[in-house]
């Protein structure tokens, strides 16, 4: 039998390392409990938004080309009270797993890009991300001058649809019909390559 006799200063020492041991081996068991999650959250969890290039590369993440050329930038404020109206745009912004709800009565910043792609003759959509404190808070596509608001995933899918449709008429309005004895006469080539060279739609 061993007998351990401590004098109340070694006492408080002991029971010190005894204390640092415990938190050591919970800090330990935290880590490894947390290590998955955190390495998840991190993957995707946007980076920073710092520059006009950082801006356009979250929005071709969503197969929007930009023209960085015509970025702007404005100070607006987030609502405090949300009427109907904010709430429903807020929906949209929610398609980019954004969310303004954190964000009441706080000043953000608005950076609106042309997305070239998908402006026409008689409107241009613009990629809209609001950022605080260099990160991204809100999403959308923004048309001028009607002021339609569209969330990112719809859009996306929109685009994707169109291009796959028009991918689908491609092959059909391609085929021209041979003239008799099965060759294309001078005009037809011609007609075939300016509609190559410069699609109508």
């Amino acid at each position: 039998m061993f007998l351990f006799t401590v004098t109340k200063p070694g006492l408080r020492q002991a029971g010190a390392l005894a204390l640092c041991a415990v938190c050591l081996c919970g800090t330990v068991a935290a880590a490894a409990h947390f290590t998955g999650d955190a390495v998840t959250a991190s993957a995707e969890a946007a980076p920073g938004i710092e520059t006009t290039q950082d801006i356009g590369t979250y929005f071709t993440g969503y197969g929007f080309e930009t023209d960085l050329s015509t970025a702007a930038v404005d100070k607006v404020k987030i609502p405090k009270k949300w009427d109907d109206s904010f709430t429903a745009f807020n929906q949209v912004v929610q398609e980019s797993g954004l969310d303004l709800s954190d964000y009441k009565g706080k000043t953000v910043e608005k950076w609106t890009l042309l997305c070239p792609e998908l402006s026409t003759d008689d409107q241009d959509t613009y990629c809209v991300l609001l950022v605080y404190k260099a990160k991204a808070v809100g999403a959308y596509l923004l048309q001028k001058p009607s002021g339609e608001v569209t969330g990112l995933v719809t859009a996306a899918k929109a685009s994707a649809e169109a291009a796959a449709a028009q991918a689908e008429t491609a092959p059909a309005e391609e085929e021209s019909a041979p003239a008799e004895g099965g060759k294309e006469t001078d005009a037809q080539a011609a007609a075939a390559e300016t509609e190559l060279e410069y699609p109508t739609e």
